[in-house]
């Protein structure tokens, strides 16, 4: 599916006023109302719903809900299509709205990372701030936007059609897009404002004292505001010719341009509104009595239209409820769904709010009482924290917890030492994303701006409980059978090694290709244990997983001390092979899509592991020779002689020896011995450096001969912007969409390689940004379908 992105003309957003002379928080184009005007379809938040879902409209129609199993917070709309902000702001998705005919808008992923807020859309680009202030996030918008993240405080942030602007912390406008972009910025040059709203050519905003402030074209009045008293409105709105603005004294709403007449008119009398969005020619506003929707266009003689939309979230929902400088919204627990609270604006002592609805409950209590009810919380809390301890005291010392049998299907004790060496052409299967690029970006030691941030609970994990995929029983082979077929392991045959043993290229009876690897035979000592242990390891994972992604097991034979595993043959043999091997000559893998498309590959075969085995499985060595490739060169996930089982208790994690092979292991796992699903993901970034720089993960530096490792190498161009220095020479350098796709890449491995587990991504977050890189490498018209990743599962 194509999102086109064009023309994100009226933006929405709604304007806090602080008191008295703190400057306006806005809240940039994100709100729980939004529209395409391109289709004149109008989409809100509903209230009460869990998941909070989205709603949508087209005129006098009946409503259709979006089909999603996500919650959202806030909905953000272009000229054809829309966006929605996930609760909590850790993902956002986007629907195509161009087909007028059909109300079946299939979601697209467009991110999954750190919390954002004040999501925006404009004519090619989307926005969004990052939840913690300290900089803006780009998706898209050519070369006249940022490739990269704006690293400053900013609020407010609003897009029209081909800019954005923000306000920075001086409370001075910034704007980007260009010529254009540089026009509208320099119309605020010496105004010091609170907040703005962005229309087609024309910004709006209240300054610092409150006064109302419209600069830009004003081909149909639409700069023509009304004069009044400062902290008169609380909301704007501005579409394509017209701007409007919510009186704060009553919620009335005031219109003026749109090329009907002169002057300012009121479009819906007396009704009053919470707040109020726009898009091209059509607005619409949230009414305080039953928060139902109503809208107007700009012909001043025909009357405004309420939609068919069910009641609406006035607010935002914020689960922080400290958050709320002000007020809390009544009854903004339930409206929200029992998750979270709705914050009330701040408003200026010379004007009282509106009026609540009639049938709102009371408000919140008074925060005496709320401090007492901590303080009630807290003494209950730490009696039962007591009693809980005595009970478990009790249960160790009289061994009533001890000796529970845990139910798993597979319970395979492993102790496996260090390996290495390469897996070239092992096996084959059976079958074959916050997101974001910013500069500077956190090192490795984890500090500065990220792309992605630990998750509050498993929601990105998808299913994470879900089933695991089995296939038919592995085969038996006879030792006898196996020597035939690899003409009694001859060298000849052999084609690598793995974390047990040796592997052999195959032959069986009928006919079929196959990867034999054997262990190494000889007296039970430690080292003959290890391998046994990898042996049992690898054979019970493989008999119950079945993935694309995952190397696919065919048999297995054990006789007397021979410990041998069959897989499917794998023709193009290890990553490692392809991008170290001085005797490959394939080019294949010499383009930036092909590339990321083998990095996507791999990391959704780790995703299944993390995410879809029952229970979670941790790899320990993932590497580049650990990644092979098919005849249709589709890349699998191998050797799993080394892999654990995540536990469902302590935290997720392992207190385990250290295993797997030097250059990708896991520091914290290393050093620490603490073991989580974050330990295969350091090792993914290791092979993500790799696929980028053709460099090993440990290799000799040129200049000094010292060993160096490819983090080192690589992540510090990274951070400071010149990804260019560090790519393999080998490959074209990437033309400009690929270009965007390879910094994708890059950043998100220096993500993924930070010195502390909690600081890198999950699985599903890579897969999401991979999915985006490699729409970014296919995409040859630079629209918003270049962004769209994976439709959710």
């Amino acid at each position: 599916m194509r999102l086109p992105v064009t023309a994100a003309a009226g933006t929405i957003a709604v304007v806090l006023i602080a008191l008295f002379s703190a400057a306006a928080d806005g809240l940039g184009s994100a709100a729980t109302v939004a529209i395409s005007h391109g289709t004149d379809t109008v989409c809100g938040v509903l209230a009460g719903n869990a998941p909070r879902s989205i709603q949508c409209a087209r005129g006098t129609q009946p409503a259709f809900s979006i089909s999603s199993n996500v919650s959202f917070d806030s909905v953000s709309g272009g000229r054809d299509f829309l966006c929605g902000l996930k609760s909590g702001g850790t993902a956002f998705f986007c629907w195509d709205a161009s087909n007028a005919s059909s109300t079946d808008f299939p979601q697209k992923r467009v991110y999954s990372g750190p919390a954002l807020t004040d999501l925006t859309v404009g004519e090619n680009q989307i926005a969004a701030i990052d939840r913690n202030g300290t900089a803006i996030r780009w998706w898209r918008g050519g070369g006249s936007f940022p490739r990269f993240n704006v690293s400053r405080s900013y609020r407010s942030l609003t897009s029209g059609r081909g800019f954005s602007c923000a306000i920075d912390a001086n409370n001075t406008v910034r704007c980007w897009g260009g010529v254009l972009g540089e026009w509208i910025q320099g119309f605020f040059s010496n105004a010091s404002m609170a907040s703005i709203v962005a229309g087609d050519f024309h910004v709006c905003g209240l300054n610092t004292t409150g006064f109302l402030v419209c600069r830009g074209i004003n081909d149909y009045g639409q700069l023509d505001a009304p004069s009044g008293p400062a902290f008169e409105f609380s909301s704007l709105a501005l579409g394509a010719s017209q701007s409007c603005a919510v009186r704060q004294a009553n919620g009335t709403v005031v219109c003026w341009g749109g090329g009907g007449g002169s002057g300012t008119y009121a479009p819906v009398n007396a009704t009053s509104f919470l707040f109020i969005v726009a898009g091209g020619d059509l607005t619409c506003g949230l009414t305080t009595m039953n928060f139902s929707v109503v809208c107007w266009g700009t012909n001043r003689s025909k009357p405004a239209v309420p939609l068919s939309l069910g009641r609406i979230l006035p607010g935002i929902c914020t689960a922080d409820q400290s958050s709320c400088t002000c007020d809390i919204v009544p009854d903004s627990a339930s409206l929200c769904s029992g998750s979270g609270v709705i914050c009330r604006p701040c408003l200026s002592p010379s004007s009282p709010p509106p009026s609540p609805s009639p049938s709102a409950p009371p408000p919140p209590l008074t925060s005496r009482k709320t401090s007492k009810g901590w303080l009630a919380f807290a003494i209950v809390g730490s009696v039962g924290a007591f009693s809980g301890a005595c009970t478990i005291i009790y249960c160790l010392w009289t061994g009533v917890c001890r000796n529970k049998k845990v139910h798993n299907s597979v319970q395979p004790t492993i102790t496996a030492a260090e390996n290495g060496g390469s897996n070239a052409g092992a096996t084959s299967g059976a079958g074959a994303g916050g997101l974001i690029l910013s500069s500077p970006f956190t090192s490795t030691s984890g500090s500065g701006p990220r792309i992605f941030r630990r998750q509050g609970s498993r929601v990105m994990r998808r299913q994470r409980s879900g089933p695991s995929s089995f296939k038919d029983r592995a085969e038996e082979f006879t030792f006898a059978e196996l020597a035939a077929a690899t003409k009694n392991f001859s060298l000849e045959t052999k084609i690598g090694a793995g974390s047990f043993g040796t592997v052999y290229k195959g032959k069986l009876p009928d006919g079929r290709e196959v990867a034999i690897k054997r262990s190494e035979s000889g007296p039970r000592t430690k080292k003959f244990q290890e391998k046994e242990s990898a042996f049992q390891s690898e054979l019970a994972f493989l008999s119950r997983l079945h993935h694309k992604h995952l190397v696919g097991l065919v048999g297995y034979c054990e006789e007397q001390e021979e410990r041998l595993l069959v897989y499917e043959y794998m023709k193009n043999g290890a990553l490692y092979d392809h991008l170290h091997s001085k005797d490959n000559n394939s080019t294949v893998l010499n383009s930036w899509k092909m590339r990321i498309k083998v990095l996507l590959d791999a990391a959704r075969g780790i995703e299944y592991l993390h995410n879809y085995a029952v229970p979670p499985i941790i790899h320990r060595d993932i590497k580049s020779s650990n990644i092979l490739l098919d005849g249709n060169w589709v890349a699998r996930v191998s050797d799993f002689g080394l892999s654990l089982m995540e536990p469902e208790s302590n935290g997720g994690h392992l207190s385990t020896r250290a295993a797997g092979t030097v250059g990708y292991m896991d520091p914290e796992y290393y050093g620490l011995h603490h073991l989580t699903v974050k330990s295969d993901v350091y090792g993914l970034g290791v092979v993500m450096l790799e696929v980028l720089t053709g460099k090993r993960a440990i290799f000799k530096d040129e200049e000094e001969g010292k060993p160096i490792s490819v983090v080192d190498y690589a992540v510090p161009s990274i951070v400071a912007a010149e990804v260019a220095r560090v790519l393999d020479a080998r490959v074209p350098m990437p033309g400009p969409h690929e270009a965007e796709a390879v910094e994708l890449v890059a950043y998100t491995a220096v993500h993924c390689v930070s010195l502390e587990g909690r600081e890198r991504p999950f699985a599903a977050d890579i897969v999401a940004n991979l999915e985006s890189a490699l729409a970014l490498c296919e995409d040859s018209h630079g629209s918003i379908s270049s962004i769209s990743l994976a439709s959710v599962d």
